[in-house]
């Protein structure tokens, strides 16, 4: 399926260099911000308060939060769980005061507001907890990491490996920038859309290369140098990156509109990944892969030659 097609291959290797500066100047000041600022950790990470309650009408959420909010614990989180009668409220801890004080005090706040409030139950999530999660969250993304350049460097070639790999890092290095900048709250939905993102780009990324490929062992396209090859893969795939792309991008934005603080982040996290999933993929991915030497030789097929009786010799 195609909405447009392009007869001209797009020149988009002959930019590669300057937008590479670009994004290794992008990615050094991420990395700047993550070692300087560092990371805004949910309570998931660096321990709190769990309240989960119960009203015996449907819960105003948007009330609940500010009521909150207003008693000082501005890093809460309040969201809908199991019915919409139920409330989880997730608090940061404050100095001077318990995990009992804690909970006292957000319930005395939400009584004041209506009186019908039930506290189901109250725990402490203990920074040991948070080590672990961070420790986990690590393991996990280092996984696949490892399984990405293990499945493409036996689909394609080492080179496309390196180069996904490169590329992938960058898009979840810069969204960890963004959220080290602007101090946005880093949580388990966070770690989970950048896992996401990371399965994403090395979709687009092997979409990029599988063309490349069909490209290089294409008997038409045997006179093109590296760089054209990548120029007219890139050009030929523009129309499913838009449609690919473009109806993902209209599901996370309306997340980011209309899902609400709950899943606003996630959604953020999202929209920058894609955005810049896109990007690396054409000037990042395919850039390095020209970069590294890749050539029409290193993915042809092996001929099988007929020997003077009759069998087939490799």
């Amino acid at each position: 399926m195609e909405l447009f097609r392009i007869k001209k291959d797009i020149p988009f290797m002959r930019h590669a260099l300057i937008f590479n500066v670009i994004s290794a100047l992008t990615f050094v000041a991420a990395v700047f911000f993550l070692f300087h600022k560092g990371l805004h950790l949910s309570i998931e990470f660096t321990g709190g308060t769990v309240m989960e309650v119960a009203y015996p009408q449907t819960a105003n959420i948007e009330n609940i939060r500010t009521s909150v909010v207003g008693m000082g614990f501005t890093d809460s989180q309040v969201q809908s769980f199991g019915t919409a009668h139920d409330v989880l409220i997730r608090l940061p801890t404050q100095k001077g005061l318990n995990s009992t004080q804690v909970s006292e005090k957000v319930l005395g706040g939400l009584k004041a507001q209506d009186p019908t409030v039930e506290l189901r139950r109250v725990e402490f999530v203990g920074p040991q907890v948070g080590e672990e999660l961070t420790h986990d969250g690590l393991m996990a993304l280092g996984m696949v990491v490892l399984g990405i350049m293990i499945y493409l460097a036996f689909r394609f070639e080492w080179k496309f490996a390196v180069a996904a790999i490169i590329a992938n890092l960058h898009d979840i290095v810069i969204i960890l920038g963004f959220f080290a900048f602007f101090q946005w709250e880093f949580s388990l939905t966070v770690l989970a859309a950048v896992l996401a993102v990371l399965g994403y780009s090395v979709n687009e990324s092997v979409v990029v290369f599988d063309r490349v490929r069909e490209t290089f062992r294409d008997r038409r396209y045997g006179k093109l140098s590296t760089a054209d090859v990548m120029n007219h893969a890139i050009t030929s795939t523009i129309s499913r990156t838009v449609i690919t792309h473009g109806s993902t991008e209209v599901m996370v934005l309306s997340m980011l509109l209309f899902g609400g603080p709950t899943l606003h982040y996630f959604a953020v996290a999202l929209t920058i990944g894609i955005l810049f999933g896109i990007y690396s993929s054409v000037f990042v991915a395919a850039a390095v892969a020209m970069w590294l030497g890749v050539k029409r030789e290193d993915l042809l097929k092996p001929t099988k030659e007929k020997d003077t009786t009759g069998g087939a010799v490799v």
